[in-house]
């Protein structure tokens, strides 16, 4: 029986098992799926125990770290310095399914990045939707805290490295939140919420103020946890079309099993997948 398996720190409750171990049944194959938590001073000394599995998922905080144990990397973990899955043979190759799983989630919510996309928030996963975002050519605002300039502006300095002739700008967040004024009512394609703002347990806020999804046609929260957020249920209510973050994290698994075994599924069996899954959280 082959092996695969999740390395992380902690690892607590994970829907990894469940999700991949659907995958490789709607492949017609059983195998062992486990979680492994490796604290990150314990990783180096675990390379020779994570050559017995036939690939890996990485997850925080050893997405860096485990580019170390890898032969070569594909050209989105060499863009972000980051893996989150491995394919063990003749040489161990690190890949970034999230962008994957990022990107044909807004394919699935039929939304387009090359659009005018707000984007809240720049920090670990966002940093990523924020150069996808203007990579795929997209009319990108990013809006973070002052406090959260510093590192805004280094993501903007890395996309202008890749595309010097990208649009993009900072919309700063003030005392009084992010709001249609302090957007100048400026309409929106897509609204993408990065940050963890809605998130069980504290799930009575949202990242922006109602009025701002006035403007906006379609809202995309990376949260999975609730299944509807106060975000989406107001996007929603409004006429927008939502989707939450458990489409990511199915297709970035999608993604690994492509990856692994050149695995392909029907669409309809990765749709019930994701509302089985949500309906765990």
């Amino acid at each position: 029986m082959r092996k695969f398996c999740l390395i992380g720190h902690p690892l607590g409750h994970s829907l990894s098992p469940q999700i991949h171990t659907r995958l490789f049944e709607l492949s017609g194959e059983k195998v062992d799926y486990s979680l492994q938590d490796i604290a990150p001073e314990e990783l180096n000394a675990k390379h020779d125990f994570l050559n017995g599995f036939d690939g890996f998922n990485i997850t925080i905080p050893h997405k860096m770290a485990i580019i170390d144990y890898c032969d070569e990397l594909s050209a989105e973990a060499k863009r972000y310095n980051s893996v989150n899955c491995v394919k063990n043979g003749d040489k161990k190759v690190g890949y970034n399914t999230d962008c994957i799983g990022f990107t044909k989630s807004i394919d699935l919510l039929g939304a387009k990045l090359n659009s005018a996309v707000l984007l809240i928030g720049c920090g670990g996963v966002g940093r990523m939707i924020a150069i996808e975002t203007a990579l795929e050519g997209g009319r990108l605002s990013i809006a973070v805290l002052q406090s959260d300039l510093p590192l805004v502006e280094k993501v903007i300095e890395e996309i202008h490295e890749q595309n010097p002739d990208a649009h993009v700008r900072v919309v700063i967040i003030g005392e009084n939140g992010l709001t249609a004024d302090s957007l100048h009512n400026e309409k929106f394609d897509l609204l993408i919420n990065s940050t963890p703002v809605g998130m069980f347990p504290k799930t009575d806020s949202m990242p922006c103020a109602e009025d701002v999804l006035n403007n906006v046609k379609f809202v995309f929260d990376v949260i999975y946890n609730p299944r509807e957020t106060l975000l989406t249920k107001a996007a929603r209510e409004k006429g927008c079309k939502t989707l939450n973050g458990m489409a990511m994290l199915v297709l970035q698994a999608v993604a690994a099993h492509e990856i692994w075994d050149g695995a392909s599924y029907n669409k309809d069996d990765i749709d019930r997948l994701i509302s089985d899954m949500e309906d765990l959280v």
